[in-house]
């Protein structure tokens, strides 16, 4: 290496090349294919189906790039990426792609070290270390701690990784460019950001002064195939009478809230639900990062706006929803319901829009609707409790609760109706539910699906469209399959 090479390009210090193969990442079912996902998470996603063969295979090359990338940072000059263009990056990264290959007796011909010399160089123009666990579709989620620290879910699980950046600020470089790309800052003044991949893969960031020990960044990765309600079948999330009953809802436009905890897989069922309505309507997504991934043809997504660094100009997801309504929509999904937009998402179904759906936290059907009520009372409207509840109980027809279980499975555990108004108290009645019977010897949980033997009211609102569903899959006298 001559010396002009040297100072461009290499940091100044010796470099220990008996590094340690990474650490073996765990081997188990895959997360893709069970609730998010959000879901679905990526909210990954991930379930309860078997692994292929080949991805131990994926899991080795993504190793091996992990730790490629950890010798080269030890090797370059960050500084220098941004003023470089693909090509001059190609050349100087090829010397140290192929000592490094050569130092490890990898077994490529010259077209395969090409390839791999390219797609290193991508890597480090897009987000460094973390690409090889972006081409992971096993990994769900991508928790970075710190510059020293980042853990991957896969299968349910948290694992730590050998992956580390080269210091805090290579970790703030690739902070700044992934909130950047969707038009939002990360500085002093504003250090939480929510932003989103161009996959659509969920953001958050937390830098210093909140974030004590440097910049954290959690990444909830979205599967690239499209999620459907078969597919989370196949998975063991759901029963296929559920999948019978919830696509019967969508297509007769019964309004449906999905709730759950925090990763039990919201989005990645909503995503699922929607793929069930026709390309004939037209939809409007709100949401506060676009993370949604409907199939549909006719889809028009927005997204709220921070403030400006004054304070102003914020666009909240109510105004977006006010603003949707002029849109001329026949359904309105909104990703997530956390406060006053609740009122106005209320009226949307009570005005025409049937068919609607949104996502809100709650951990039971019975507490989503306490959670709906205290949201419509931020709205700061003059209604009485009464007349809330009334809201909610013409509004809404069906709550999916969704779980993410203790062995990190995500299972719909419950599909409840709602038929009204008894006194003061909005009338609920479970028609499934996944029912718990303990755990195995390796700690996975065991249940099964079941009906409650209640046949759904809404069946009867939509028998005039000619849908039905075989009475058979409300018998409780046999597990659903």
């Amino acid at each position: 290496m001559n010396d002009q090479f040297l100072g461009r390009f290499f940091r100044p210090k010796t470099v220990n090349r008996e590094q340690k193969p990474p650490h073996e990442l765990l081997n188990g079912e895959d997360p893709e294919l069970g609730i998010d996902a959000e879901d679905g998470r990526s909210d990954a996603a991930d379930a309860a189906a078997e692994v292929p063969s080949h991805d131990q295979t994926k899991q080795d090359m993504v190793a091996q790039r992990v730790a490629l990338h950890r010798f080269l940072l030890d090797r370059i000059n960050l500084g220098i990426l941004d003023t470089m263009t693909a090509e001059e990056l190609v050349e100087e990264v090829r010397p140290l792609v192929r000592e490094y290959v050569r130092d490890h007796n990898f077994p490529l011909n010259a077209k395969e070290l090409d390839s791999l010399i390219l797609d290193t160089t991508n890597e480090m123009l897009g987000l460094g270390p973390l690409e090889p666990l972006l081409k992971d579709d096993t990994i769900a989620d991508i928790l970075v701690n710190n510059y020293k620290q980042v853990f991957i879910e896969r299968f349910g699980q948290l694992e730590e990784t050998d992956i580390q950046f080269k210091d805090e600020d290579h970790l703030m470089r690739i902070v700044t460019k992934i909130v950047s790309a969707v038009g939002r800052r990360v500085d002093e003044s504003s250090p939480l950001v929510d932003a989103r991949l161009a996959d659509g893969s969920r953001v958050n960031v937390a830098i210093r002064p909140v974030a004590v020990d440097g910049p954290m960044l959690s990444i909830r990765k979205f599967s690239k195939q499209p999620f459907t309600l078969e597919r989370l079948v196949a998975g063991g999330s759901m029963a296929k009478a559920m999948q019978i009953l919830l696509t019967i809802a969508v297509k007769g436009k019964k309004s449906i809230i999905i709730s759950g905890g925090t990763g039990s897989g919201k989005t990645t069922m909503l995503n699922a639900l929607s793929s069930q309505i026709s390309n004939k309507e037209r939809l409007i997504t709100i949401e506060d990062a676009a993370e949604l991934q409907l199939q549909q043809k006719h889809v028009c997504r927005l997204e709220t706006k921070p403030p400006t660094l004054d304070g102003q100009n914020e666009i909240r997801q109510r105004e977006l929803l006010k603003n949707a309504l002029r849109m001329r929509p026949d359904r309105i999904i909104v990703g997530e319901t956390r406060g006053e937009e609740a009122f106005d998402m209320l009226q949307a179904m009570n005005t025409g829009h049937e068919g609607s759906m949104c996502t809100i936290h709650a951990n039971s059907p019975r507490d989503a609707m306490s959670r709906l009520e205290q949201m419509i009372g931020m709205a700061g409207m003059p209604m009485s409790q009464m007349s809330i509840r009334q809201q909610i109980a013409s509004a809404v027809d069906l709550i999916v609760q969704v779980e993410r279980l203790h062995d990190g499975k995500r299972k719909m555990v419950s599909i409840s109706e709602i038929t009204g108004m008894e006194n003061d108290v909005i009338q609920m009645h479970e028609i499934m539910a996944y029912k718990k019977t303990g755990v195995d010897e390796n700690n996975n949980v065991r249940g099964y699906f079941h009906a409650t033997g209640i046949r759904p009211k809404f069946l009867d609102d939509i028998a005039g469209t000619g849908l039905s569903v075989p009475d058979n899959i409300f018998d409780p006298s046999h597990q659903l399959k």
